[in-house]
């Protein structure tokens, strides 16, 4: 039996493409009034998800939320610099570093294919190495004019094949896309 591997990125950006403001802060991201919490899409994405990967920066940015961990299956973090996941996130969260298909292998060694990944820089890196294979993109309309953005300078151009597109709340924007590979890429 032939598994699928699949790495795929749900994340909002603003118009001009940034996923945190200069401070690093996402509030904006609510901007638009979301009386009936509508979640666009998410729980239905996750589902279908074995695992995330996410970077340090992000991790820490979800333990700094006041709630409960918000999630239900494994999240490995990766990171050069963070010596340990804190105790009270161990067995849920899994430290990882090295090289990114080393990374990979061993979380496909443990069983999980279907890989949702997660934070800027990670982003980054796996589309640098055209490890992404869908992405839905969430566009909140504001204008951050600097900040953190979602793309970086890649090695080579990737194309995507946008497979749908919605409008949520009357004026949020989410685009899916699909990595179109070309025979011999």
């Amino acid at each position: 039996m032939i598994i699928k591997k699949e790495n795929k990125v749900f994340i909002a950006t603003s118009i001009d493409g940034y996923i945190a403001d200069i401070n690093g802060g996402i509030d904006w991201l609510h901007s638009i009034p979301n009386p009936e919490n509508t979640d666009m899409g998410y729980n239905a994405f996750i589902e279908n998800l074995d695992a995330l990967v996410m970077g340090r920066t992000t991790f820490e940015t979800v333990c700094g939320f006041d709630m409960e961990w918000p999630y239900l299956k494994p999240v490995f973090v990766l990171s050069n610099t963070l010596e340990q996941i804190p105790e009270e996130y161990l067995g849920k969260a899994f430290l990882m570093n090295g090289p990114l298909n080393k990374i990979l292998d061993q979380i496909h060694q443990r069983g999980y294919f279907k890989l949702y990944i997660d934070g800027g820089t990670t982003i980054q890196h796996f589309l640098s190495e055209d490890l992404i294979d869908e992405m839905i993109i969430t566009i909140i309309p504001i204008l951050l004019g600097s900040g953190t953005s979602l793309f970086g300078e890649l090695p080579n151009r990737l194309e995507y094949k946008c497979v749908s597109s919605k409008i949520f709340l009357g004026s949020v924007v989410q685009n899916h896309f699909v990595r179109s590979k070309i025979k011999g890429q």
